[in-house]
């Protein structure tokens, strides 16, 4: 018993697992623990219920979107963690660059060696101590299990046989049947080397397990992340210097000098190689595993199936989760080479595309502008215009998205977002998304070609050098356009993509005008929630209109969804003509049609969301703007004469007051209030 009482000793390793102190787990095991322990919520993308795993959002910069990818990962690592055929599969990741692969593999990482640093959850692996008393080590004093095997894997191998260990196992450590039972599933037999001193120390100890078990010391797995242990990432080198040595390990000299037994396995270090230091149940990391020379992509295939490292027949089975990536052009040069065919057959290949809606590009391109001030070269803060995030998400994201006869692009790109548009329905575009996704040419799947975050990062970059921004030290929305239109051009090889890119930025402009229309609106009424008011009231008269109890005097009654108060309107029929006029509502019907599909979405929308606000339904947007802005300046004709001539007093005046509303309430500096003034009256990009 004082042996058991030794912290360090492996009967009192075995007893803390017995106690649920630690944990014996496999790779796979782990990692789905640690996902789904996180939590787990039901979400509906593009019209199709999928889950959203709350460990990917975690941390100042998380995962954005990557739904379907994310979802087809923690299946394959739950079906490996279960038994199924995942087990002898690497997952693998393949897509346009810059879209985010390597980033996902990067946080799993990240995220499972915080998860391994809570003490229930630590890597523990054995040593060979004593070895003096054995002789024939010369100057090594301490030989460490070289692929970092779990001490419970020694326990289970502590006699000659697999049949004489369970026996004694269960004689020993007093485990039930049924713990005994679970336990022999994860069996593997020792790696080479720690089977071969094992069986050396039962000679000299004459099989006396009580001695032999003086030999071991229970140690913990070096969490150190720059060792590569646990985590291991293996980048694709050029075809000279990259060899099997790199993964696997090779003979090593200097050990030959102390070891007296040529025959002895311990003579190849393994941790020479990148995938011993992972192999006692972390990830193993292939970046661009098809950029590989051949016989490296072999070796990958023997690693994959069987899970073991093989050096001159010596076996150290492994415990690793492989997770690699490739980008499209690299997998299809693979591929075409017929006789590759086994390496692809071990792999669950899933295809990574863009990032669609373009809501959730508005974090991505956060991550691209930089959370940090920026300044201009002479040092002076760099101001960001508030519209830029929106022109930069809206371009990239029209870039991403295909041509279809049935939708537009506004309509395709407002649908991926989960948002009305119009009379099209989300059926319209899963049904455009999977007769896409149909096509063998991964390339002209759905969201596969586009600007990547890569390319949106170098616009950034030109937009940040470009004298304009450093002039007027504003970061200028509308400019943003021209550092994409400058990324296609130098970055895009393709004509036909090129030209289309080049067009997708025309509409993208075209939404960006609209926006600005909104921003004038607002700043003309000194009200930042000016046109959202508007736009409320709207659809709040077309749901009175028809009520019962509707007097001569106009005035309905409702309750406010968002705040539940009891709300008096006044209901403006000529108002309400207008707007449906500048939607191009011509005859009753037509009228009456739109009027009911708003109330439809009213109900189906407020039920789930008490402060939706229709603001996405940019046609009824624009032409309460239109209506609002070209009716009420008096005189002027509309605002945009008022601002453009600003010879008379009262012009200037509104100019003036514009400018302050938009510095002060609306997060405008100078520079972008000018400007953006100055393009709302010019006639570019309006339809």
């Amino acid at each position: 018993m004082a042996n058991k009482a030794n912290p360090k000793s492996l009967e009192h390793h075995v007893d803390d697992v017995k106690k649920g102190k630690k944990v014996f787990e496999d790779a796979f095991q782990g990692v789905s623990r640690m996902i789904l322990d996180a939590g787990i919520q039901k979400i509906t993308v593009k019209g199709k219920t999928t889950y959203r795993f709350d460990l990917f959002s975690q941390g100042k910069k998380h995962l954005i979107g990557m739904y379907d990818e994310i979802n087809s990962l923690v299946s394959f690592v739950k079906d490996a963690s279960e038994g199924g055929s995942s087990r002898e599969m690497a997952f693998v990741l393949v897509g346009e660059p810059g879209n985010g692969k390597t980033f996902l593999v990067e946080y799993l990482c990240s995220r499972y060696r915080e998860f391994l640093t809570s003490p229930e959850n630590r890597k523990h692996t054995f040593r060979f101590v004593n070895l003096d008393q054995l002789g024939g080590y010369g100057k090594i004093q301490f030989i460490e299990s070289q692929t970092y095997e779990d001490p419970m894997i020694l326990a289970m191998s502590l006699q000659e046989t697999k049949d004489q260990s369970m026996e004694y196992f269960s004689k020993k450590f007093k485990f039930t049947d049924k713990q005994i039972e679970n336990l022999y599933k994860k069996y593997r037999p020792l790696g080479a080397c720690s089977a071969y001193i094992w069986n050396q120390i039962r000679e000299a100890c004459n099989n006396d397990i009580a001695k032999m078990l003086s030999f071991i010391e229970i140690t913990q797995v070096p969490m150190i992340e720059s060792l590569g242990t646990i985590t291991g990432k293996y980048p694709a080198k050029d075809k000279i210097t990259s060899s099997a040595v790199d993964l696997m390990g090779e003979e090593s000299i200097q050990r030959l000098l102390h070891i007296s037994d040529s025959n002895n396995p311990y003579r190849f270090d393994l941790r020479r190689g990148a995938l011993a230091r992972v192999a006692g149940g972390g990830i193993h990391f292939s970046d661009e595993i098809y950029k590989n020379k051949k016989d490296l992509v072999q070796v990958y295939l023997g690693v994959i199936q069987n899970r073991t490292i093989e050096l001159d027949g010596f076996k150290w089975p492994i415990d690793t989760l492989i997770i690699a990536t490739s980008n499209n052009s690299e997998f299809d040069t693979f591929l075409s080479e017929r006789e590759e065919a086994p390496i692809i057959d071990r792999c669950r290949i899933c295809y990574v595309a863009h990032n669609t809606d373009y809501k959730i590009q508005k974090y991505l391109t956060d991550y691209a502008v930089g959370t940090d001030t920026k300044r201009s070269l002479d040092h002076e803060v760099l101001h960001q215009d508030p519209n830029l995030n929106y022109a930069a998400s809206v371009g990239v994201v029209l870039t991403r998205l295909p041509r279809s006869d049935k939708l537009t692009p506004v309509e395709i790109m407002k649908l991926a977002a989960g948002e009305v548009a119009g009379e099209k329905s989300l059926k319209t575009l899963a049904e455009l998304i999977d007769s896409l996704n149909q096509d063998t040419e991964i390339t002209k799947r759905f969201g596969q070609k586009g600007l990547g975050q890569r390319n949106l990062g170098r616009a950034v970059q030109l937009l940040l050098e470009s004298s304009e921004t450093n002039e007027g030290k504003c970061m200028f929305a509308l400019d943003i356009f021209k550092a994409l239109e400058r990324t296609v051009l130098d970055y895009v090889q393709e004509p036909s993509d090129r030209a289309k890119f080049k067009e997708d930025l025309k509409i993208a402009r075209g939404l960006y005008r609209e926006r600005i229309m909104t921003e004038m609106f607002n700043a003309y009424m000194d009200e930042p929630l000016a046109i959202k008011k508007d736009v409320l009231n709207y659809v709040n008269m077309i749901i009175g209109v028809d009520a019962e109890h509707l007097g001569p005097d106009m005035m309905w009654k409702y309750k406010d969804p968002q705040t539940g108060e009891l709300r008096a309107l006044k209901i403006d029929e000529r108002y309400i003509k207008n707007v449906e006029e500048r939607l191009g509502l011509k005859t009753e019907e037509q009228r009456a049609s739109f009027r009911n599909s708003i109330r439809k979405i009213y109900g189906q929308k407020l039920s789930v969301d008490a402060n939706y606000d229709f603001m996405d339904n940019l046609d009824l947007v624009k032409a309460i703007t239109d209506v609002r802005l070209k009716s009420d300046i008096a005189g002027a004709g509309s605002l945009i004469g008022a601002l453009a001539n600003r010879t008379n007093e009262e012009n200037q005046k509104l100019y003036d007051r514009m400018i302050f509303t938009m510095d002060e309430k609306l997060g405008y500096c100078h520079t972008c209030a000018q400007k953006t003034i100055e393009y709302f009256c010019s006639q570019e990009d309006d339809k």
